[in-house]
């Protein structure tokens, strides 16, 4: 039923009812072109998550589109008051927080996030350490496997090669794996204040869960040497505890607001004429 045919005495109105299947078809399109660079599977998943997208799109608009009720409060009085022009229009001040214009109004700071990335890496490179003692008698092996993303020396290397001490190894590794780290560990900082309620379990579980997937399917082009060689659930317990780690550590800070509700030129720092006061934090009016 159109809802401007309801009387007006009606106690409720039909709007089109929320769905989120365009969201779910337009990432299975974005899905398959990524599984042209990276693996065929990643556009298998694609295509049917389009598929299932589609399907589900159709059926909310196919053979009728799909309604909600919405009830409805006729305040005839401030409604008609409501139609009156108001004598002027109210201006944010700048500074003012009483609106946004995204979320989320809090994050944490970035030294947050780097600071936390990279206690996870260590509890990381611990737990790597471990691994290459129990399963490999060396604590080279995992080293090496990781640095030969950036040296095809150390790629080409045999197993018992990469068993043996290699300086350049250590230097890649340890460049590529603080790098990591530390990236990652802004991204929590990022991500994290999205999901209040559960960060662990975003940071934890479902992040590491995430970008393991994505490994998987880009391991071959990224480090053929560690996906040849690579024991996933050693993998995947490395990606939890680094998770597990960076989340709690980025979690205890305290978040800080953004600068949304600022003018872009004084987010930007410009010096100019009717904007110093501003920044000052002073009333520009005189």
């Amino acid at each position: 039923m159109d809802s401007e045919r309801l009387p007006a005495t009606a106690s409720v109105i039909h709007v089109p009812a929320p769905t989120g299947w365009p969201m779910t078809a337009a990432l299975g399109f974005a899905l398959i072109l990524a599984g042209l660079i990276t693996h065929p599977l990643v556009s298998v998943s694609g295509a049917v998550t389009l598929v299932m997208g589609l399907v589900g799109w159709f059926r909310a608009v196919l053979p009728q589109e799909a309604h909600e009720a919405v009830p409805v409060e006729l305040e005839v009085g401030a409604a008609l008051k409501a139609l009156k022009p108001g004598p002027e229009v109210k201006h944010l001040q700048v500074g003012e927080q009483g609106h946004r214009a995204r979320l989320p109004l809090e994050v944490y700071p970035y030294s947050a996030g780097i600071r936390g990335g990279l206690v996870g890496g260590a509890a990381m490179a611990l737990l790597a350490i471990l691994y290459g003692l129990i399963g490999h008698k060396s604590i080279w092996y995992p080293i090496n496997l990781l640095a030969a993303a950036g040296s095809a020396k150390l790629s080409a290397m045999s197993y018992q090669q990469l068993l043996a001490f290699s300086g350049t190894g250590l230097v890649l590794a340890s460049i590529i794996h603080i790098a990591a780290s530390a990236l990652v560990g802004l991204l929590y900082s990022v991500l994290l204040p999205i999901f209040p309620r559960r960060p662990i379990l975003v940071g934890g579980i479902i992040a590491p869960l995430l970008w393991s997937g994505l490994l998987y399917a880009a391991q071959d082009i990224i480090n053929p040497a560690l996906n040849a060689r690579i024991d996933w659930p050693w993998f995947m317990a490395f990606q939890f505890v680094f998770g597990v780690v960076a989340g709690l550590v980025v979690a205890r800070h305290e978040r800080v607001f953004t600068l949304q509700h600022l003018p872009v030129a004084v987010r930007l720092g410009i010096e100019a004429p009717g904007i110093m006061a501003e920044k000052n934090g002073e009333d520009p009016k005189p």
